[in-house]
């Protein structure tokens, strides 16, 4: 989102909008380590022992991410979606106890020389629950939320989650029948193929042979089918209709039971 909403995908969105009730959950790490960086605040990145790299959140970050998801993203997509006619509402995890998160206490990482080490868990969270109310009213009365992924801590503090695990976890808090994945490929591939169609006990067991950026996104899209989605849908945003096509099944990977 460094450089605005693509605006084939907010014209896919008012389309589908006519038929659908759609909520839209972002990212923007990038532009999050862009103003952090302006602000003289460095930027720490771990890996764990999976594999998986993210953000080191210390009480500063989160305020900056938060800041910058919240205030920022939200607000230019929000301004986007009112340009086509739509009524957005931006929201963070925090409004109306949207996202509850569980502030992580430790984090076993893996340092330079590849050793396992437990380190301070910061303000890095786990999505603990969804409270769909408040989402719900706004659907019913036609506004289309957007969510940024800043969960609440127990003790009301802003909490870093995963963008993808916040969009599963709505997605099955919401009942929704199905939750999109949007990235710069046309799914996930497998032996050099698009792998149209998987079950979540065939997209985890394949996570081992997955990319970090992909991993992510099909560990949430099989978490959110074995919580109640319909179906996940792993796509690209960068075709014309995406959202569209990947509703229809086409140049896109599906998770779903059957």
């Amino acid at each position: 989102m460094k450089d605005g909403v693509p605006g084939h995908l907010i014209a896919d969105v008012a389309a589908l909008s006519h038929s659908h009730q759609i909520v839209l959950v972002h990212g923007g790490g990038d532009v999050v380590t862009d103003y952090a960086t302006r602000l003289g605040k460095e930027q720490r990145f771990v890996v764990s022992p999976k594999g998986i790299r993210s953000r080191y959140t210390d009480m500063e970050t989160a305020e900056i991410y938060q800041m910058v998801m919240s205030g920022l993203l939200a607000k230019r997509l929000v301004a986007s979606l009112r340009k086509a006619g739509l009524k957005g509402v931006s929201l963070s995890g925090t409004d109306g106890a949207l996202i509850q998160g569980k502030r992580k206490t430790k984090l076993v990482v893996v340092d330079e020389r590849g050793r396992k080490v437990a380190i301070e868990g910061g303000y890095t969270g786990k999505v603990s629950g969804v409270d769909s109310e408040l989402l719900e009213e706004l659907l019913a009365h036609g506004y289309l939320p957007v969510v940024s992924p800043v969960a609440a801590g127990e003790s009301g503090e802003p909490l870093n989650i995963d963008g993808d695990r916040a969009a599963a976890s709505i997605a099955a808090g919401a009942r929704a029948d199905s939750v999109v994945f949007l990235t710069n490929v046309e799914g996930l591939e497998l032996e050099g193929k698009l792998a149209s169609h998987l079950t979540p006990a065939e997209a985890s067991s394949n996570l081992p042979k997955i990319g970090f950026g992909m991993q992510k996104k099909v560990m949430a899209a099989a978490e959110a089918v074995e919580a109640g989605v319909k179906e996940a849908i792993i796509c690209s945003g960068k075709n014309g209709a995406p959202l569209t096509q990947a509703l229809a099944h086409e140049l896109c990977t599906v998770i779903s039971q059957q």
